[in-house]
């Protein structure tokens, strides 16, 4: 049986073609009839007058010929018109049953649920705050909330409809504008059904003299597939005294999804607004990421989001980061803890504290790491602590690895002071049986003024069984040098302390550790990294790298800050993993310079399980009385590679703020399980 295709439309286009066609033949053969069947003889002789008789005799014959092709021509094209009439009327004949079939089925199911079988939402009008209506049962997608209305204050945005078995959740509506009074809240996405994507959450409105909206939920995703609805960002505000709206947080996501990222908190004259925390994780998907905190002219930045927790085998999502404010920077967003059976997922990175950015304003503190799953994983780096034209933030302390297998992470690089202290390093977190001890973070470098100190450097994790305690961080740079973190203490069975760890009571200890230096010497010697133990840390102020950790398992070393000057010196890269295990040390921050910051340096890389270094912050350009000067802050390092087996990818270092803001560093790349890292 052969089968036909027929277009209607493309049926009747060609009948009007070929109509046009026609016409123009037949204009022309008028045009040539005079010419040709009515020809002049040349002479009064014979053969002149026997060839125009000839020739115009062709052009009678000719005439008649087209007058025949012109009757076809026209029977044709009636033809060609008719069918295309006829299938027109045909596709309609069938199609109306079937929609006339639907529309029963839907009707009724409307009538009895109040949503139809097959077939989208209706989307809330704007200005009136009206709920989407969900998606068909079967198939649809939900629709969007309409917007609030504006006014004195600002009405909520519509929550957006469910999806349906097979749909999307719809947006949700934004907040409407607020005079005197709160911006409006945004409406929440819809959830999605069996298959499909979250709707995001509606953005909070803004506001004149009240608080801004705060920004609606992300729906959650499809219980088997899609990803989840981001939170609305939260409404900006020109007051004074109330504050930008808070994000709204992200959707859970479903069985393989990822949570989905939280809302950034609204900018405001007062207080910003806190970051949406991320959403959780599917069962086998990470957390989402915490939306960043408000920005602030006057006063505070926000607080940055929680890191969303991972699903029961997924990793925690990173914190986000501290907004920026007049007094003082907000505090970043704590990393989301692993799932509790993750086999080698990660706790998520702490978010980086925000920037105090004038005359005695206070960097906001790093967030904590989140802790791994119960018995695999490493730990989460903590967040780095932001830049204070007084005093640095500090640096946030690294989560704690799995019971069994697994290192710390790395604690938060201390924030660069502008006249007086640099922050304090963050605490690197403690190891599993088989695991290092995480690096304690690297103080801030102290500020220009007679008061200037350095940051003292975090405290490395301690090992359990097997595995290296980890390098102190080192002290920051200033008119007084901060001094060094303590290193950790080695695991009982095999592992070596971390730089600058305190003597040990203990002869068998002792004992042991000087057994493993005798081993590792000519092995350094020959290749340049140790068997067993910790790259060594790159000095303070030199830029210099750190070294790759030992070749059975190691952290590698802290890179070295940058040197300062009217033109800061880069930060030194953090050295590699050991090939076993063993995380990337955190590259180094970008020196002070009056004009330009130095570059963050790029965190190490793990080679087979382990997380990789966070990038180091650019330097900041600070004036010798304390104000920012005329500057480029220098562009944040780039994170480390996570381990081809587990681990995190590190987190790119935050460009260098206040005058024309440095890029920020690019996020690592993840391993065979793992995410890529944030970028800074």
């Amino acid at each position: 049986m052969s089968y036909l295709v027929v277009s209607p439309d493309l049926l009747a286009t060609a009948a009007i073609d070929l109509d046009s066609i026609g016409s123009a033949l037949s204009a022309a053969n008028a045009a040539a009839a005079v010419r040709t069947t009515s020809l002049l003889a040349a002479a009064a002789d014979e053969v002149s007058a026997a060839l125009a008789a000839l020739f115009s005799g062709h052009g009678q014959a000719y005439q008649a010929l087209s007058a025949q092709a012109a009757a076809f021509h026209q029977q044709f094209m009636q033809a060609l018109g008719t069918g295309a009439a006829s299938y027109a009327a045909a596709e309609a004949a069938n199609a109306s049953p079937l929609q006339s079939l639907l529309d029963g089925i839907n009707g009724q199911v409307q009538a009895a649920t109040g949503r139809p079988l097959i077939g989208n939402g209706t989307n809330g009008a704007a200005g009136t705050g009206q709920n989407g209506t969900p998606g068909g049962w079967l198939i649809g997608n939900g629709g969007a909330g309409g917007s609030g209305k504006a006014g004195t204050t600002g009405g909520a945005g519509g929550a957006g409809g469910a999806g349906g078995f097979l749909g999307n959740g719809g947006a949700g509506g934004a907040g409407g504008t607020g005079t005197t009074g709160n911006g409006g809240s945004g409406g929440a996405g819809g959830a999605a059904g069996m298959l499909g994507t979250g709707g995001a959450g509606g953005a909070g409105g803004n506001s004149v003299a009240g608080a801004g909206g705060a920004g609606g939920i992300g729906g959650n995703a499809g219980m088997l597939y899609g990803a989840a609805g981001i939170g609305g960002n939260g409404g900006s505000t020109q007051s004074l005294t109330a504050l930008g709206g808070a994000g709204g947080a992200g959707g859970n996501g479903g069985m393989f999804a990822s949570g989905g990222a939280g809302g950034v908190g609204g900018s405001s004259f007062g207080d910003g607004g806190a970051g949406g925390a991320g959403g959780t994780g599917g069962m086998f998907g990470p957390g989402g990421t915490g939306g960043g905190g408000g920005n602030s002219i006057g006063t505070a930045g926000g607080v940055g989001g929680a890191g969303g927790s991972g699903g029961m085998f997924g990793a925690g999502g990173t914190g986000g980061s501290g907004g920026h404010g007049a007094t003082a920077g907000g505090t970043g967003g704590a990393g989301g803890n692993a799932g509790m059976l993750s086999l080698g997922a990660a706790g998520g990175a702490g978010g980086i504290g925000g920037d105090g950015t004038t005359p005695g304003g206070l960097g906001g503190a790093g967030g904590a790491g989140g802790a791994a799953g119960m018995f695999f994983g490493d730990g989460g780096a903590g967040g780095a602590g932001g830049f204070g034209a007084m005093n640095g933030g500090k640096g946030g302390a690294g989560g704690n690895a799995g019971m069994l297998n697994g290192s710390g992470g790395a604690g938060g690089t201390g924030g660069q002071g502008g006249t007086t202290a640099g922050g304090d390093g963050g605490t690197g977190g403690t190891g599993g049986m088989l695991g290092n001890g995480g690096n304690g973070g690297s103080g801030g470098a102290g500020g220009t003024g007679a008061g200037g100190k350095g940051g003292i450097g975090g405290a490395g994790g301690n090992g359990v069984l097997i595995g290296d305690g980890g390098n102190g961080g080192n002290g920051g740079t200033g008119t007084t040098p901060g001094k060094a973190g303590a290193g950790g203490i080695a695991g009982q069975l095999l592992g070596l302390d971390g730089f600058n760890a305190p003597a040990s009571a203990s002869p068998t200890h002792a004992a042991q550790q000087q057994a493993l230096s005798a081993i590792n010497a000519p092995i350094q010697a020959v290749t340049g990294r140790p068997l067993i133990g910790n790259g060594a840390n790159g000095i303070a102020g030199t830029g210099m790298a750190g070294t790759d950790g030992g070749w059975l398992f190691g952290n590698g070393g802290i890179g070295g800050s940058g040197a300062a000057g009217a033109t800061g010196g880069p930060g030194g890269n953090g050295g590699g993993g050991g090939i076993l295990f063993g995380s990337g040390g955190t590259g180094g921050a970008g020196g002070p310079g009056a004009t330009t910051g130095g570059a963050g340096g790029a965190g190490g890389s793990a080679f087979f399980s382990g997380s990789g270094g966070s990038g180091g912050s650019g330097g900041t350009g600070v004036a010798p009385a304390g104000t920012p000067g005329p500057f480029t802050g220098g562009a944040g390092g780039r994170g480390g590679n996570a381990g081809f087996f587990s681990g995190a990818a590190g987190t790119g270092g935050a460009g260098g703020d206040l005058g024309i803001g440095g890029a920020g560093g690019a996020g690592g790349n993840g391993g065979l399980f793992a995410s890529g890292g944030v970028g800074g």
